[in-house]
């Protein structure tokens, strides 16, 4: 005859096994839904490719029992400062900005966040459109006191910035071309650390989503297996040290929009470009 003890622990043991099983399955959904791809102006993953996941997130999703509550994400000490005064924009435009970068000429943009700056050079040869919309939504001011909404810290390495939304779901109302998607710089499908890329809507069959790149850019902290579409218009040449600490920090999941965010506070103070 069975103890009650021993009936007790099985019981228990049954109950884990439930609860891992949950979580388990709650994990996976989690990875995919916060794989950097299709998504409203998201960094897409073409479809049919690797699985390039981003951050594992432990816990279930569901609510209202003590057994499967997630447990509390543990604390990380921000390392960056207060946001400076200001409210992120809420303007749009209806077409995209008339050319008016040199194409022949080299710009440099500065981020201003509240975890240091990030300066990068910008290519307008061989990405004018995204240079020249880029230098239109700085000097607009579009960038200033928004937060940078997704880190990916496991597989791919990137910081996504550019929605005022703050959201994942911000545009500048208007859209710009691909380019740059065969920079040899790329290969291998990897984008090396350093670069500074578009994300956009591209869902990696429909040829009706390309071209759908708007504001939102990311920020390559480490190489990264993504394939080549989303246009490479930059390359970082101060503040690495400055995105190593924000990853670091690390990131958690929003419920509210599905992404990553980071622990640390990024905001972007403001944004210049500069033609040298």
């Amino acid at each position: 005859m069975v103890s009650k003890d021993r009936r007790r622990r099985e019981l228990a043991r049954q109950k884990f096994a439930r609860q891992q099983q949950r979580r388990n399955a709650s994990v996976r959904r989690t990875k995919r839904r916060n794989l950097i791809v299709a998504g409203v102006v998201a960094v897409a993953l073409a479809a049919g490719a690797t699985a390039y996941a981003s951050v594992t997130l432990i816990g279930g999703d569901r609510k209202g029992t003590t057994d499967d509550a997630a447990p509390a994400p543990s604390a990380t000490a921000d390392p960056c400062g207060r946001p400076a005064p200001g409210t992120p924009s809420k303007k749009t435009w209806p077409k995209e900005p008339a050319m008016t970068v040199d194409a022949s000429a080299s710009y440099t943009a500065e981020l201003a966040t509240t975890c240091g700056r990030i300066t990068f050079t910008m290519d307008a040869a061989k990405a004018p459109h995204t240079v020249n919309s880029f230098a239109f939504l700085a000097g607009q001011g579009y960038f200033d006191h928004s937060r940078c909404h997704r880190l990916v810290d496991q597989r791919i390495y990137v910081l996504q910035c550019g929605d005022p939304k703050g959201t994942g779901e911000g545009t500048p109302g208007y859209t710009i071309p691909d380019e740059n998607l065969k920079d040899p710089r790329l290969k291998g499908d990897v984008y090396p650390a350093g670069t500074v890329a578009m994300a956009n809507r591209y869902d990696g069959t429909d040829p009706k989503t390309r071209n759908s790149g708007g504001s939102q850019f990311f920020l390559v902290y480490q190489d990264s297996p993504l394939p080549p579409n989303y246009t490479p218009f930059g390359r970082i040449t101060g503040g690495m040290d400055v995105l190593k600490k924000i990853a670091a920090a690390g990131s958690r999941p929003d419920p509210a929009t599905g992404n990553t965010a980071p622990n640390a506070t990024v905001v972007l103070n403001g944004a210049v470009v500069r033609k040298s």
